[in-house]
């Protein structure tokens, strides 16, 4: 009886944790944010809507006009306090993560630059 017991209760301790691990799993829904396009000089070339998913270690953009879909990889810095963590997509395209809810895209060779201006959320 008491092996059924443990048994029992382990089975149940895993199933919480599971339950608990589902309930925490991020969705990766993304946010609908502002994004100004211009030039690597800083000529303005237009406002854009894009969703950015942020994962942290990690973004995406995915615009609809013009179509656009960047995943940035693992974003790296040396220090955090002086330099964006950056990283350089499968595209070319270099992702940077400017703040908790701005993060920019930059195409040297089609002298493009996008920053997103995401709205703030609660963490």
């Amino acid at each position: 009886m008491r092996r059924l017991d443990n048994t029992l209760y382990r089975a149940a301790g895993v199933g919480l944790t599971l339950l608990l691990l589902a309930g925490c799993a991020s969705d990766d829904k993304g946010m609908a944010c502002q994004g100004k396009m211009e030039t690597l000089t800083g000529q303005a070339l237009g406002n854009i809507e894009g969703t950015v998913t942020d994962r942290f270690t990690s973004f995406s953009v995915d615009v609809d006009e013009p179509e656009l879909s960047l995943e940035s990889g693992l974003l790296q810095s040396n220090d955090r306090e002086r330099y964006f963590p950056s990283a350089v997509t499968r595209e070319g395209w270099l992702a940077q993560r400017l703040s908790d809810t701005r993060f920019s895209v930059i195409n040297a060779p089609q002298d493009k630059m996008i920053v997103f201006s995401c709205p703030s959320r609660a963490i």
